[in-house]
């Protein structure tokens, strides 16, 4: 387990190192002022998982629910 930690802290610490550096399409992307159009569209994504997420949630309580009252 401890091996385990290990090696995922230490895969974190080398990609933050990496995230230091600049990236030249999000330079242009911001440049250009694209860059709240790629966001926008993240957003969306994310929110629309989190809704989907959320009413499949609440779809499988339904179901629980029933089955639990013809048992």
């Amino acid at each position: 387990m401890k091996a385990y930690l290990f090696l995922c802290l230490s895969l974190f610490i080398s990609f933050a190192g990496q995230a230091q550096s600049e990236v030249e399409m999000a330079d242009q992307f911001r440049a250009d002022g694209k860059i709240y159009v790629v966001v926008a569209v993240i957003l969306v994504i994310l929110i629309g998982l989190f809704v989907y997420l959320l009413r499949l949630g609440h779809r499988i309580s339904q179901i629980e629910k029933a089955l639990k009252k013809d048992a």
